[in-house]
């Protein structure tokens, strides 16, 4: 379709020639065919990197290169057997890289097409939401404030629409569109006002489009051709890491070079200690630890798909564990976005309304008494308004064959719906006699909506919006029927019944309307909106979410300070709060215009106490996170509309709603929450958390074993020994034995009190004090171990080999029960269930047949120098494996005295 110049074609031109209806849009299967003809609504990224490249990409390491060299050298000079093994080892350790590398990269992936935007179409005559992916020419689609525009689009209708295309032009200022202009002249991407393009964002109003190009052939796309995606940087925990092993690298070899020369004055083979020095080395310095953490982040963030958590980006994974503030929304949120109709003010009198959620059963009652809203010509005017001046659609669904009811649209605009449908009120009816022809969409600045449909033999504007502006501007009041000049008097009644309502923690919405001669063309809201008609208000209450509260609790617990941010009124605002347990009284709250009037300073001090902002705008979020930053807190900030985008980005954690949220603060965000839920962001705090303490618990476990390995070997040469472990041995040990343990704690389950410590500091680091005295206490209880088993076998068999097995049984049976230790810090592994974590009782096990198979077949015996044991050989090395597993269990009664 690229050739098209659709915006100089009549919106019906365009339809004629993809063949499509803007009713019926387009059936599944031609739409499955253009996409086998046209592809994927995509832009081309680079080359998939390939299962066997990345294979190749495990030998670029120094180190493996180093050892494989070595083992070439001692091929060529007659050392085959023990170079053939090395070698088989090292392809081994390649391939399980290889395999876990690419499984982090699938889930990657596979999270990424979870974060993907939506695109609403019409499809087989309904509307639905499809993967903005799979849009094809010919689509029809629908756009409203806060979407990104899903492929390029002839415009066919417009509604205020507005959109920014800044990243395709570099305009700032939105672009008013407008689908019923042709354009006679070529012009620039920026003046074609009857087109909207891919990767542009509506900020304003509505319309339908036709898809005219996808993927590649977009305008987005003919630029982007050539860009390749850029490839994901190193998180700052990896890069931490990678400079850690740096420094251990440098004294890892530094001290392997003095073993060599020490093993050279003793007089052994130079081939030999050259062997055991660069075996050593590979076993000394944790060069997987970047690609272990990849894994375990990759498979953390699978996790919390599980507790409805998508995490864009790693370094989010990292950061949740310091976060100590959590900002977020009220409705939806913290709340169970199921507003229900409760109270009724109007003609100066409450109503009270029944009923839960969207379910449409419920009846009216004054002061006790039931009434009909049908026969009561004030509640039939004001739901008649409430109902036509409305966007959403109340539908019954089938659930695990459970009937349901849903809205689609807003949940406050739901709850009208429902109510009116309570009534015997429903739109199709209504708007079969009063169909709206022209709408001044809501906006976050009039806080107010407008619709316009006929009435006898003229017009009526339909209003609702906040409370205090409707009744300020309005001139005259609905009384039974009839309309009288509004006084003074009845602005206060009004005003007074919209405080109690929202000190009921009810969301208040007030209804008026307007009668015209005829329709400006293009509404002012100024012209319009004023001298209104005002009937009556709405009080509808969103129920907290009932896991919150505990969630709010465990906050609290774990040092980290919830905090609501609403556009509500205070009243409401407080209400909520309270029941929440976020607040105890009212000196916690601020609202936006009091926000307004501090300085820089003065915001940053009430932040401290402050754990609710009401009636603030988008754009005071920004403030709010600028000022809880500036207290050196870590913040984490929920939104979900288009001008909450600056204050996620600005949040160290931005979390946008995955039901509600517009694509653009999707984009914005680190993190999306699939159920819109503020427990789902504690859980993952606490996730991050979990997945942080393994991170520091394989980096543990793997830290003191290396150490333990060049102890052996040094203090061995020191006091005159022989080499305790073969080069292959040792290579066994630290590519085999250790990794998989090291995974599984990786894995490991929560601990008891994960959640009752306060937030790490962000620059704490990884391996702080207390881990550094651990790993040298670990290091040296395994030195001892292995060291005694040796001389014991020494002494005991007079035979090198038996004592070095001696050596090998111990240092892998020690390593696998210190895994056991190593699953937590502070704990006894009694406390935490010794068999709990299965994938370690799994890795354990697979470890010790390996270490059967090594010692018990003839075949392996050869290759790995090895001899059979008998059972009382067993008990000895079981003896001296419990040293490690005991110190450390003693190690963490002391510490947690």
């Amino acid at each position: 379709m690229t050739e098209n110049k659709v915006h100089l074609l009549d919106k019906h031109e365009v339809v004629e020639m993809l063949n499509v209806s803007l009713t019926g849009g387009l059936s599944s299967d031609i739409a499955n065919e253009r996409l086998k003809t046209y592809g994927y609504n995509e832009i081309v990224s680079k080359k998939e990197v390939t299962l066997f490249e990345i294979f190749l990409n495990q030998f670029k390491d120094f180190l493996v290169i180093i050892l494989i060299i070595a083992s070439v050298i001692s091929i060529l000079i007659g050392e085959v057997t023990d170079s053939v093994v090395i070698i088989l080892i090292v392809i081994l350790n390649a391939i399980l890289g290889a395999v876990q590398e690419s499984r982090a990269n699938k889930a990657m992936e596979a999270l990424k097409r979870m974060a993907a935007p939506e695109a609403k179409v019409i499809r087989d005559g309904h509307i639905i939401e499809i993967p903005a992916r799979e849009l094809v020419p010919g689509d029809v689609v629908l756009l409203e404030a806060g979407n990104y525009v899903p492929a390029d689009l002839r415009l066919v209708e417009c509604i205020n629409l507005k959109i920014d295309e800044a990243s395709l032009t570099g305009e700032s200022v939105p672009v008013d569109k407008n689908a019923d202009i042709v354009l006679k002249d070529e012009v620039s991407l920026g003046d074609r006002i009857n087109c909207a393009f891919m990767g542009t964002v509506v900020t304003h109003g509505r319309g339908k489009g036709i898809a005219v190009n996808t993927g590649k052939n977009t305008e987005i796309g003919k630029i982007a051709e050539m860009i390749q995606t850029t490839s994901e940087e190193a998180t700052p925990l990896q890069r931490k890491l990678a400079d850690t092993g740096k420094i251990l690298g440098i004294a890892s070899l530094v001290i392997c070079g003095v073993i060599f020369v020490i093993g050279l004055i003793r007089g052994i083979p130079v081939l030999e200690m050259f062997m055991t020095a660069v075996s050593l080395a590979v076993a000394a310095i944790p060069e997987g630890l970047p690609a272990v953490i990849t894994i375990v982040l990759a498979i953390g963030m699978q996790r919390m798909v599980k507790r409805h958590v998508i995490v864009k980006k790693l370094h989010a994974v990292e950061t949740l564990g310091s976060v100590t503030v959590i900002c977020s929304d009220k409705t939806g949120t913290l709340t169970q976005n199921e507003m229900t109709v409760t109270k009724i003010y109007t003609n100066r009198k409450f109503y009270d309304v029944s009923g839960e959620g969207y379910n449409p059963e419920g009846k009216f009652y004054l002061d006790g008494v039931e009434v009909n809203p049908i026969e009561d010509v004030n509640l039939r005017q004001l739901l008649t308004i409430g109902l036509l001046c409305n966007d959403a659609k109340l539908e019954e669904t089938v659930a695990n064959e459970e009937k349901k009811w849903r809205i689609i649209g807003d949940p406050t605009e739901g709850a009208i719906v429902v109510a009116a449908a309570k009534g015997g009120m429903y739109s199709k009816d209504l708007e079969k006699v009063m169909p709206r022809l022209q709408e001044i969409p809501f906006d976050s600045e009039r806080k107010r909506m407008t619709t316009f449909h006929p009435a006898g033999k003229g017009y009526v504007a339909f209003i609702k919006g906040a409370p205090d502006i409707i009744i300020n501007l309005s001139s005259r009041i609905y009384k039974e029927g009839e309309i009288v000049p509004i006084t003074e008097k009845n602005k206060q009644e009004a005003l007074n019944a919209n405080h109690e309502m929202a000190s009921q923690a009810l969301r208040v919405l007030a209804i008026a309307y307007k009668e015209l001669e005829s329709i400006p063309k293009t509404p002012e809201p100024e012209n319009i909106e004023k001298d209104l008609i005002f009937v009556g208000l709405i009080g509808m209450i969103d129920p907290p979410r009932p896991e919150v509260k505990e969630a709010i609790k465990v906050c609290k617990r774990a040092g980290i300070k919830p905090v609501m941010i609403t556009g509500d009124y205070k009243d409401t605002a407080v209400a909520i709060a309270k029941e929440l347990s976020m607040i105890e009284n009212e000196n916690q709250v601020l609202t936006g215009l009091e926000l307004d009037k501090l300085d820089e300073k003065e915001l940053s001090e009430n932040v401290k106490d402050v754990s609710v902002y009401a009636r603030v705008s988008p754009m005071h979020k920004l403030k709010i996170v600028d000022a809880i930053k500036r207290n050196m807190q870590i913040v984490a900030m929920t939104g979900d509309g288009v001008n909450d985008a600056p204050a996620l980005k600005k949040a160290d954690i931005g979390v946008a709603m995955g039901i509600t949220g517009t694509d653009v603060a999707k984009e914005a965000a680190d993190m999306i929450l699939t159920d819109d839920n503020f427990a789902s962001i504690v859980a993952a705090v606490e996730e991050g958390r979990i997945i942080y303490s393994n991170i520091r618990k394989f980096i543990f476990y793997l830290l003191s074993c290396n150490i333990a390995e060049i102890l052996i070997i040094f203090l061995a040469m020191l006091m005159g020994l022989p080499v305790p472990l073969k080069p292959i041995q040792l290579l066994w040990v630290n590519l085999l034995t250790d990794a998989f343990p090291a995974l599984a704690l990786g894995m490991e389950g929560k601990e008891p009190d994960i959640m009752q410590k306060p937030p790490r500091k962000p620059d704490e680091p990884i391996i702080d004090k207390s881990m550094q005295i651990q790993i040298a206490v670990q290091g040296t209880a395994l030195t001892v171990a292995v060291l005694g088993t040796f001389i014991y076998g020494l002494h005991y068999t007079s035979e090198i080999q038996a004592a070095r097995t001696y050596a090998f049984a111990t240092m892998i049976f020690g390593e696998l029960l210190r895994a056991y230790t190593a699953r937590s810090e502070r704990f006894s592994v009694f406390k935490i269930g010794f068999f709990k974590n299965k994938y370690m009782v799994a890795s354990t096990m697979l470890s010790l047949l390996l270490l059967i198979g090594v010692i018990y077949l003839p075949f392996l015996r050869t290759v790995f120098n090895t001899v059979t044991l008998s059972y009382f050989d067993w008990l000895i090395i079981v003896a001296f494996s419990l040293i490690p597993f005991t110190v450390a269990e003693l190690s963490k009664l002391l510490l947690r005295k």
